[in-house]
């Protein structure tokens, strides 16, 4: 692969990555790039499988309106009237190892943090812009650095999610789908946008913020160009080669996904999915998703928003979001669950309610979810089974309605060889035999028609 120097100017500032010699590669279509993961990056992918849970967080000067993360978009507010609202944001509860506890203590083993989302807004101490919380902001301190320091100090890794699309940078034009109403002038150098970008990113991995475990990215469906029929079209070039290259070169094991909505392009180390397990649309975001074979993640929130939204109450409950964990782990994939704090740093009592609550039931029940793959059996109406060695864990997340004599046939299941049943965490045999398709019928202990999931284990499964 061809190979080059590379260093960042915006506004005449150059960024040092000539001066610490990064060798990146040209810019190649993502499409024409090969890659081939380094080792470390081969045993984080092993590592994000094995996490399972991990804690999405939006948060930034959006959180001062409480109505999401789309607010300046959704009400087309522009950028002169969008940016002093960062002149009230000033988040003095912001308390990030009391963050990184709680999330350690809800079962996740991994943070997620918008660096920047689509507002432009960088939550540390840009230098190749001054839309930022040091500069733009009465707080004046950098949020990611003391979020990365607990990570490091509490053993949870840390990741960013990084905005594609911008909707204050002037440079950002062609305009995409999105960011019409800014009240930018329609003209700009798309390239040059790019390097800014990329510019961002290599501060992030270059910084104070230690081994990053990955980067997140959304928006670049901003540009899918309507109506083509290749879904990966787009109106512009993303230059996705360059800076996955980029990052791998400053950090090697750096794990890069891309909430694209299409199949994995070269240089993408994990695949996630939008408010959908992997293969289903129910949300509308993955019509042209493909499953690849990296390592999978499905991203949803604990309410109907991202970012903070203090008109939403729609917390989703207990249950379902236990549900949604195992469901992912059935399906090989991890859970992605989001949290939108507030504008003055701390998180909602419902969320921590919530988180709390997992965290309970992954105490008790995390081995037949976390380290494992997804199970021999397809999800079924009853649930999902997840895999580890010779043992498989059947998540009964629905009894079905059982027959005479309690039994219970759990479909899907004739292919899948059982010797020895045992009700988890017991050494409580479970009664079985066969239907006459061969499927597994059982007799599920008292309760489990309410239980939010009754696991059995199969020992020396083939």
């Amino acid at each position: 692969m061809c190979r080059r120097y590379v260093s960042f100017t915006h506004s005449g500032l150059l960024l040092g990555l000539l001066a610490i010699g990064v060798l990146v590669p040209c810019s190649l279509r993502a499409e024409e790039a090969k890659y081939t993961p380094a080792p470390e990056n081969l045993k984080n992918r092993e590592w994000f499988q094995d996490a399972k849970f991990g804690i999405f967080i939006h948060w930034g000067v959006y959180a001062e309106l409480g109505r999401g993360e789309w607010v300046m978009n959704n009400e087309k507010i522009t950028v002169d009237d969008y940016k002093p609202v960062a002149e009230k944001f000033n988040p003095t509860e912001y308390d990030p190892a009391e963050w990184v506890a709680l999330f350690k203590k809800a079962g996740a083993q991994y943070i997620t943090i918008t660096s920047k989302h689509h507002d432009g807004f960088a939550l540390w101490d840009s230098k190749v812009t001054d839309w930022d919380v040091v500069d733009a902001t009465p707080y004046g301190k950098d949020l990611l650095k003391p979020l990365a320091e607990e990570c490091e100090k509490q053993g949870v890794k840390l990741f960013f999610y990084h905005s594609h699309l911008d909707w204050t940078h002037p440079d950002y034009y062609p305009r995409g789908r999105t960011g019409h109403n800014s009240g930018r002038p329609d003209e700009g150098d798309f390239d040059k946008y790019l390097n800014f970008m990329d510019a961002q990113l290599a501060e992030l991995l270059v910084g104070d913020y230690g081994d990053v475990g990955g980067i997140w990215f959304d928006g670049w469906w901003d540009q899918r160009t309507k109506g083509a029929e290749d879904p990966k079209t787009t109106n512009v070039d993303w230059r996705l080669a360059k800076t996955y290259g980029l990052i791998h070169a400053l950090q090697p094991g750096c794990l890069i996904g891309n909430n694209h909505h299409v199949a994995p392009f070269p240089g993408e180390d994990f695949q996630m999915f939008e408010r959908d397990l992997p293969g289903q649309n129910t949300a509308g975001h993955s019509k042209d998703s493909v499953i690849g074979d990296l390592p999978l993640e499905s991203c949803d929130t604990i309410n109907g928003s991202w970012g903070y939204n203090a008109g939403d109450k729609k917390i989703k409950s207990k249950k379902d979001l236990i549900h949604y964990l195992v469901k992912a782990a059935g399906q090989n994939a991890n859970l992605l669950l989001n949290v939108g704090p507030k504008p003055d740093g701390t998180i909602q009592p419902e969320f921590v309610a919530r988180l709390t609550e997992m965290g309970e039931w992954l105490e008790e029940n995390g081995d037949s979810v976390y380290g494992t793959r997804g199970g021999p059996v397809a999800p079924q109406e009853w649930g999902v089974t997840t895999k580890r060695g010779d043992v498989v864990y059947l998540h009964v997340l629905a009894a079905p309605e059982a027959g005479e004599e309690g039994w219970v046939t759990l479909s899907g299941t004739a292919d899948l060889a059982v010797g020895e049943l045992t009700l988890f965490g017991t050494d409580t045999q479970v009664a079985h035999k066969r239907d006459d398709d061969g499927n597994l019928k059982v007799q599920l202990p008292a309760g489990a028609a309410e239980a939010i999931d009754t696991i059995l284990v199969v020992e020396g499964a083939e």
